[in-house]
């Protein structure tokens, strides 16, 4: 290879390297004002809490994280779509109602308190369960249509 061409090559390689970087550095800015804004709707939703007691509280304490949650889990989805992260989206909606859920149980007593809690556990493992069987089902290749071109 001759000078003129390493140098050509040089000048293209310079040229086309931020146009590749830059994709990545968007991506990463994108990710971290996600990040910022979701920790700030979180704490949002904290303040909100401090001014209730007990259960009410706890309730309210719940439903905070467990938005937090899954909006954390629906930014990884939303950045990068696969069947694993759609799943851990599911599962993460699933657990954050089950602690939501849970809490409510705490209102009550006895046997209703215990058949609550089996009731929202119950609920909870059905519904991984059925995301389990949707992240299976969408990362198999979708079947044959059996439609052909009939142009020629």
């Amino acid at each position: 290879m001759n000078a003129w061409c390493k140098h050509l090559l040089t000048v293209v390689a310079v040229v086309i390297s931020p146009c590749l970087l830059a994709p990545t550095s968007a991506t990463a800015q994108q990710t971290a004002l996600t990040k910022r804004q979701i920790q700030q709707q979180h704490d949002s939703a904290m303040k909100k809490c401090d001014v209730l007691k007990n259960n009410a509280k706890k309730i309210c304490e719940a439903e905070a994280d467990g938005q937090k949650s899954i909006a954390e889990a629906q930014a990884r989805a939303t950045e990068r779509d696969s069947p694993k992260n759609r799943l851990n989206l599911a599962e993460t909606r699933a657990d954050a109602e089950f602690e939501v859920a849970k809490a409510r149980c705490d209102d009550q007593v006895g046997e209703a308190k215990d058949t609550c809690r089996r009731n929202a556990k119950a609920t909870r493992d059905k519904a991984k369960e059925q995301a389990k069987r949707d992240s299976q089902t969408h990362t198999q290749a979708p079947p044959d249509s059996g439609a052909t071109d009939t142009r020629r």
